[in-house]
């Protein structure tokens, strides 16, 4: 018995819409990360670019657990001698909140050709609102 793969031409994105108000972020870095993965489809085949679109609203309300609040920090280098910058998450929250999600989530994807393609799936808002009504998209929750 051979195994069927999905062509490219038939796989279905279908987009669906997250509000992280009051979500651990660690909880919805894992279900969005699945949700662009595509392993949540029957048919998941790791080495295509199965995965669905995802809208998340209120990103500057997600909440995260323990001490991590305070002591949390995100860190960047340029390759220069003294480039390397730290931002803490009280910082990062107040200036750009969507970069907490995006980080968390990236890292929670696989690390080769495949992972840019589904990042630019993934469409996070500070807010209520966002501009792909047009899409229909599904709400899920976050429990």
């Amino acid at each position: 018995m051979k195994t069927t793969l999905p062509k490219v031409d038939e796989i279905e994105h279908h987009w669906y819409v997250i509000n992280a108000e009051d979500a651990v972020l660690g909880r919805l870095s894992t279900k969005v990360a699945k949700l662009l993965r595509g392993k949540h489809k029957p048919a998941f085949t790791p080495f295509f670019d199965m995965g669905d679109f995802v809208i998340i609203l209120n990103a500057e309300k997600v909440k995260v657990t323990g001490q991590k609040e305070f002591a949390k920090e995100y860190k960047r280098y340029s390759g220069y001698p003294s480039g390397q910058r730290i931002t803490s998450f009280r910082q990062m929250r107040e200036k750009k909140p969507e970069q907490i999600i995006y980080h968390s989530v990236k890292g929670m994807l696989p690390k080769n050709k495949l992972r840019d393609r589904m990042l630019k799936r993934l469409k996070i808002y500070t807010g209520n609102a966002h501009n792909h009504q047009a899409q229909q998209p599904e709400e899920i929750k976050i429990s």
